[in-house]
């Protein structure tokens, strides 16, 4: 990344970066809920306190997707409101 010379440069340089990092942390917590629902409802299908473990860590899993789809969502608004990006 060239060094920016304006501040307008450096919030665009700031942008892309996060415009890199969130899908990559939506892909990670994406994978974590896979595995967390493949381990509890298929590889641990008889075993009841695992399957209720997975119920619980799905609804986190979801709790998370959405918390973060809202602050992608404000980083967006300040974003444009703010920066005319």
């Amino acid at each position: 990344m060239p060094t920016p010379t304006t501040y307008s440069g450096l919030v665009n340089g700031i942008i892309g970066i996060i415009n890199l990092i969130i899908p990559a942390i939506f892909g990670i917590v994406f994978v974590y809920f896979v595995w967390k629902v493949i381990d509890a409802w298929v590889i641990n299908a008889g075993d009841e306190k695992r399957r209720a473990e997975g119920k619980q860590y799905a609804m986190i899993a979801v709790i998370v997707f959405v918390l973060m789809v809202s602050a992608w969502g404000i980083v967006a608004m300040v974003k444009s409101s703010v920066f005319g990006v």
